[in-house]
């Protein structure tokens, strides 16, 4: 993503939400108008990063947690996420566990640094399901870093349903 592998053909709004440094929980509530609410899944240790997750989890020290929500608008999903932590980055950091992510490691306004470093289109029946809408769904991973130091790695899964806001996924041409 560094070197700026990006599909040609992704609008530009959605370029901005899965490309751009910001909260993309603020980006939810700014577009619909309605706070996000974190729908926690589970919150656990992990004994280490699995094949499925992004490679740069394995930079995290061990012990690891995994923590998986949905995030919804007004009664509708419109995204997905999974973020791995060091515990006690997580204990320090998490500690409201329907909070957003943003809202928690912002706090007293401390300095954070986002480099994402994947985007995909990815398919899963539970992500049509809660979606209501058929795959592929855009997806990036990304990490947060404060003093220069990795502190978490969060993969995110967008809604389709986000066209209301954003336009089309695609520039037509």
């Amino acid at each position: 993503m560094l070197a700026g592998h990006i599909p040609q053909s992704l609008s530009g709004p959605w370029k901005l939400l899965l490309l751009g440094d910001g909260s993309p929980t603020r980006h939810l509530h700014l577009l619909t108008g309605h706070q996000v609410e974190v729908k926690l899944i589970g919150m656990a240790a992990i004994p280490s990063a699995n094949d499925q997750a992004p490679k740069e989890v394995k930079d995290l020290k061990p012990p690891l947690l995994r923590r998986q929500v949905w995030l919804t608008c007004n009664a509708q999903t419109l995204a997905w996420a999974e973020s791995w932590w060091n515990q006690n980055e997580a204990e320090e950091h998490l500690q409201k566990k329907d909070e957003p992510i943003w809202r928690s490691l912002t706090k007293g306004r401390s300095e954070l640094f986002r480099e994402v470093d994947g985007l995909a289109l990815v398919r899963g029946d539970w992500l049509e399901t809660e979606f209501e809408r058929k795959g592929p769904f855009w997806s990036r991973h990304y990490r947060f870093f404060r003093n220069a130091k990795e502190l978490t790695v969060i993969r995110e899964v967008f809604s389709p349903n986000l066209e209301t806001w954003l336009g089309p996924q695609t520039d037509s041409d």
